[in-house]
């Protein structure tokens, strides 16, 4: 069970309406190449909204929240970040 009081969840502004869950798992550094996303989704170790996430190419949307490890993150879209500053 994850101590919710405890995690932070980092928001990852996207241009587009989606992005795929290899490049996000990029993007913000959880892992260093495709070989290992590969590894990690295979291992169970990514979770998509709590639940596991075998697929690289899983389409994410905004709302969307990927947790791997002790790190959440979740999708924004480029807009909502501005609006809300």
């Amino acid at each position: 069970m994850t101590d919710s009081s405890s995690e932070s969840i980092q928001e990852v502004p996207i241009r587009d309406e989606s992005i795929r869950l290899g490049q996000l798992l990029k993007l913000v550094n959880l892992v260093q190449s495709g070989s290992d996303a590969k590894h990690a989704l295979a291992s169970g170790e990514i979770l998509v909204n709590d639940e596991v996430e075998t697929r690289r190419g899983r389409t994410l949307r905004p709302g969307d929240r990927v947790t791997h490890r002790d790190v959440v993150v979740r999708v924004k879209h480029d807009s909502e970040l501005k609006n809300a500053r």
